[in-house]
């Protein structure tokens, strides 16, 4: 596989995803960079935008065996990740796996669920791992998650922990269509209240299992630049020193863009990093991560607009 097999499998996603999902092409495009580098999803939206089914279609497209988490109050992390069962047949403890072993972990309204339990993924999404007393079980080596969730400021929601956030490679914040995407919306779907039916959209995976594999080898054989290196360096060191920001990037979450930006260049259809892809990426790699000081918060500045002044201030190399 190459970089340009990556660019026409990007091209058919957007195509496909598209006629379910409108409005959806950047979306995709983040989605499909974070399955090349083994990263996470966040979705964050008020019901009925189609954050679930950008998930659905997305998973369906790419032929990941998924399952689905709906996070409640009363959510435990058993149920989850599974746990080990008496069994009084044989008189032994069985494992009986959670919904975690699976491709794709769809979490639906992640935020609506206890920290106690969102922290159960925390290894799964960093180690592709579970321990269930004591014992370490691993996942399937395609485990991505996507997860959902609703504005902050909705009733029944928890914040999810700065730990929980820098696990995702991504926040992707869906707002409303427009008015032509809306009306194109009701055109293409109104035969039915409920979720489209994927299969009669004519959505099918779009690659074999061992294609699918190959293409995410693609942008480890991406060449690095060290000035693009050094310039994820100096914007996550620029949102420590950001006098609105109390918290900045970590040193995973600048080693995680870089690599993103190596996936990017693939969907571009070129084995090499342009500075480019860093300034796409950034703003989505870094609004979960970074938390605005009391005083910035008082002030309402908001933490994308402080992300564009930093991409503003900060020196792409030539």
């Amino acid at each position: 596989m190459t970089p340009e097999h990556v660019q026409r499998l990007l091209a058919h996603l957007t195509e496909s995803i598209g006629r379910v999902v409108l409005g959806s092409r950047w979306n995709v495009r983040y989605a499909l960079v974070a399955f090349l580098v083994r990263g996470h999803l966040l979705l964050e939206g008020v019901p009925g935008v189609g954050k679930t089914l950008l998930a659905r279609a997305f998973s369906k497209a790419l032929g990941l065996e998924m399952r689905r988490v709906q996070c409640t109050p009363d959510l435990m992390p058993g149920d989850v990740i599974g746990a080990n069962v008496f069994d009084f047949r044989t008189q032994s403890f069985t494992l009986t796996h959670g919904p975690v072993f699976t491709e794709f972990l769809l979490v639906d309204e992640i935020n609506r669920t206890p920290p106690k339990t969102q922290s159960a993924l925390l290894e799964a999404m960093q180690e592709k791992s579970v321990t269930i007393d004591g014992t370490s079980h691993p996942l399937p080596r395609r485990f991505m998650v996507m997860a959902t969730q609703n504005p902050v400021e909705h009733e029944g929601t928890y914040p999810l922990p700065e730990a929980q956030l820098d696990r995702f490679l991504f926040k992707l914040e869906i707002g409303y269509p427009d008015e032509a995407q809306e009306l194109q919306a009701i055109l293409a779907h109104a035969d039915s209240s409920g979720t489209p039916d994927l299969d009669a959209l004519g959505l099918e995976p779009l690659l074999s299992a061992d294609e699918l594999d190959a293409v995410r080898e693609v942008p480890a054989r991406v060449r690095l630049e060290p000035s693009v290196a050094q310039y994820c360096v100096h914007l996550a060191r620029a949102t420590r020193e950001h006098p609105s920001l109390a918290v900045g990037l970590s040193p995973r979450a600048s080693t995680m863009l870089a690599a993103a930006a190596r996936a990017n260049a693939a969907c571009e259809g070129r084995d090499f990093t342009v500075p480019d892809d860093v300034k796409v990426l950034f703003p989505a790699a870094a609004r979960h991560r970074v938390i605005a000081t009391p005083a910035a918060e008082m002030e309402d500045v908001q933490v994308d607009d402080v992300l564009r002044q930093i991409l503003q201030q900060i020196p792409a190399p030539r």
